[in-house]
């Protein structure tokens, strides 16, 4: 492989803004992906890939590199170099690599990979909690979860099928692969970028992760019924609701963020879903004038994302230890708050991308034990861990509410 100047440059002013600046990586790399016009699919791959995986493995290459942060510009060439000396890249003379020594690259590595917290490049605060949830699962979900993520596109049945999808999808020179055990989902056999596509522009398919895939299902939605997405984002779960009842009946979507609930519509206009009706939760009286309305609740609540890390790798780096306490109030709040909306005989689904018990099966056991809770029982629940699926990590749990008349 020949390394382009411009391109590692790209890299290098990316890494100073995710790194020194605070930056989430995906913004960072959007805006550097746009530097230069005459790049093609491969050079921002370059870019983007480089830069995600500098990110993913910083605190392993900063450990081989010797170097601390806040990194100075010398020491990011130097991750740099580690980097590409691990892939086997030949390094030019450039002054930026002059004695970079290669072999000690090497054997550094061989060194720290019996160390788990290096191996995998996570905080120490992250291993420990992880081995203290997972137990002995805690080293292959984090060996999986800093693998490369699949791109994962989910089929809008409200506009075609899966195999209409995968033959448009060919004439746009994209080939899938059809997931059987998930029935809306094509995975890409190469990564590209699929936002540019006319079959995308024309509303026939999201990316969606496979596990994210489930959670729609899961509640067991039909036309016709009043259906609530009460932590709806931009709609990517929404979305799929809606083609799950047909576009028939009451789909509300809500958020304490009115700004993701304007790009739910956009999507919704493209995607055909009509049955969507945002409304931002700006006061109490909004979950208050639906208390006991709704068939179905969805309640994809907020939590640490551990479950995506294979995709937010520089989560690792900007989640902290009281972040997960935190979050943890957040979810029994939602819990306790939200599930006023199932009405008697309903349903409601609690999920999340995260993997720690804690934020999972824990909170609904606590849900359960109090006031708002007793009326509730628990259907069925699912963990998708990343090591065993292939896919995001991932909980969800159905439970149906008490009907007293019946």
């Amino acid at each position: 492989m020949r390394l382009h100047r411009n391109l590692v440059f790209a890299v290098i002013d990316g890494l100073i803004e995710i790194f020194n600046e605070g930056g989430y990586a995906d913004k960072v790399i959007a805006k550097q992906l746009k530097r230069d016009k005459r790049w093609g699919s491969r050079d921002r791959s370059f870019v983007a890939e480089t830069t995600y995986d500098i990110v993913r493995w910083k605190r392993l290459y900063a450990a081989i590199a010797d170097v601390g942060e806040p990194f100075e510009r010398k020491d990011l060439w130097r991750l740099f170099a580690v980097w590409c000396t691990l892939r086997g890249i030949k390094l030019p003379d450039w002054p930026q690599f002059e004695e970079t020594p290669t072999r000690r690259i090497k054997g550094k590595f061989d060194e720290f990979s019996n160390i788990r917290k290096l191996r995998e490049s996570i905080p120490d605060w992250l291993d420990e909690l992880g081995e203290k949830e997972l137990g002995e699962k805690w080293d292959a979900e984090i060996a999986a979860l800093n693998k490369q993520a699949p791109v994962i596109l989910r089929v809008n049945r409200l506009k075609t099928n899966i195999g209409e999808l995968q033959q448009k999808l060919v004439e746009e020179g994209h080939e899938t692969e059809n997931l059987k055990a998930y029935k809306d989902a094509l995975q890409l056999q190469e990564r590209a970028n699929v936002f540019t596509t006319q079959a995308f522009k024309d509303g026939l398919f999201e990316v969606q992760d496979a596990s994210s895939q489930l959670v729609a299902p899961y509640l067991g939605v039909e036309p016709g019924m009043r259906v609530i997405d009460a932590c709806a984002g931009a709609g990517g779960k929404a979305l799929h609701l809606a083609a799950e009842m047909d576009n028939k009946g009451q789909l509300i979507a809500l958020d304490i963020y009115a700004n993701k609930l304007k790009e739910l519509k956009r999507r919704a206009r493209r995607a055909g879903a009509f049955n969507i009706e945002t409304r931002a939760i700006d006061s109490t009286k909004v979950i208050k004038k639906l208390h006991n309305s709704a068939d179905r609740v969805l309640l994809d609540a907020p939590c640490t994302g551990l479950g995506v890390l294979s995709r937010n790798p520089d989560a690792k780096w900007k989640l902290q230890p009281d972040f997960v306490a935190k979050i943890q109030e957040t979810q029994q709040t939602i819990l306790r708050d939200y599930s006023r909306m199932v009405k008697p005989g309903g349903k409601m689904v609690y999920a999340t991308c995260s993997i720690l018990p804690s934020e999972n099966q824990e909170q609904v056991k606590k849900f359960l034990k109090s006031e708002e809770g007793k009326n509730f029982s628990i259907e069925k629940q699912q963990t998708v861990l990343s090591s065993e699926s292939g896919y995001d990590g991932f909980y969800m749990c159905l439970m149906v509410k008490k009907d007293e008349k019946k």
